[in-house]
């Protein structure tokens, strides 16, 4: 930060002062938690000269929240694959069944929205495409904050809901599908070559949501990538230009995790450990009726609080499926 040349490129400026406030974080955590270590040997000498049960409660009491402030730092270790610090764009997709399947993918919408809050990620929204009735078809949202990819990576794959409908004059229990994809957002460094004559770019009106300030004239633009059916929207920049580059961005890095994900898959065959992981995998299942619980097929982790979770408390399952991997 010294260096007199520091501002000059003010993308890379914001990436390193972005590291350094993390790293101070983390370093402060540790001080303190050092700190409530130290104190808590301290009273345990004074404990083995006097006996003093209210002492000893207050230290039981002080280790388990030690404990648990541990157990957290301890899941930063964990996020050590090569891209999981980067940013990422989130997309939610709505699965077979009309307005029910909107109506989830909406609320899978919220949760996410609601969990980058909580974390303190910054979130943009780049494609929002409404439901006929209700919810949403598709969305996609750029999460911007250290280790945005490494957290939000494990939430690929189906989730299916399960609840009393309220779209059903008979008021039946449905069953509800979406999708989420999880893609890491690269700088230059990587080099995805694509020919033009593998395109098909379409221009359209954009439309707005939920008050976002979308330019509604014809500058969103939906790139299909013919050889592998991919395909990208962006409509949140005020030109054509700029929706155009930052949809081509979104393609590179869809490319370039296919790309590693083909050689991943190669290599546990070699290994003999080879399973299906596509993207259609069903990962978690929350149920509303007939009883209440959110179950996480991976780690087998549950929860019965069902609204919290759809409230963006979602760290317990990822932080299970980062110790399970």
């Amino acid at each position: 930060m010294n260096e007199p040349d520091f501002w000059n490129n003010k993308n890379e400026a914001d990436k390193i002062l972005s590291e350094i406030n993390t790293l101070r974080k983390e370093i402060a955590e540790l001080v303190q938690l050092k700190e409530e270590n130290q104190n808590n040997i301290e009273m345990l000498e004074l404990l083995m000269n006097e006996k003093d049960e209210l002492l000893e409660q207050e230290i039981e009491g002080i280790a388990k929240e030690i404990q648990q402030k541990l157990e957290k730092l301890s899941v930063l270790l964990l996020l050590n694959g090569p891209y999981d610090k980067n940013n990422c764009i989130l997309e939610v997709h709505s699965g077979a069944g009309g307005t029910e399947a909107c109506d989830w993918a909406m609320m899978l919408y919220r949760m996410y929205l609601r969990y980058c809050e909580k974390k303190g990620y910054k979130t943009e929204i780049i494609d929002y495409l409404d439901g006929e009735e209700a919810g949403i078809k598709s969305a996609s949202i750029r999460v911007t904050g250290t280790n945005a990819y490494g957290y939000l990576k494990f939430e690929k794959g189906v989730h299916r809901l399960v609840r009393l409908s309220p779209f059903d004059a008979a008021n039946k229990r449905h069953t509800s599908f979406a999708s989420i994809d999880i893609i890491p957002e690269f700088d230059n460094t990587i080099n995805v070559e694509i020919n033009e004559k593998d395109l098909k770019i379409d221009v359209y009106r954009s439309s707005g949501c939920g008050g976002q300030g979308v330019n509604t004239t014809d500058s969103a633009v939906r790139i299909t990538h013919l050889p592998t059916k991919i395909v990208v929207t962006c409509q949140n920049e005020r030109s054509q230009i700029q929706n155009k580059e930052q949809a081509m961005k979104m393609l590179k890095a869809k490319l370039y995790v296919l790309e590693q994900e083909k050689k991943e898959q190669e290599l546990n065959k070699v290994k003999g450990k080879y399973q299906n992981i596509e993207f259609g995998s069903q990962i978690r299942s929350y149920v509303m009726h007939p009883y209440s619980m959110v179950k996480d097929h991976r780690t087998n982790y549950e929860t019965s609080n069902v609204t919290k979770v759809l409230d963006g408390e979602i760290d317990q399952f990822i932080e299970a499926c980062l110790k399970g991997e």
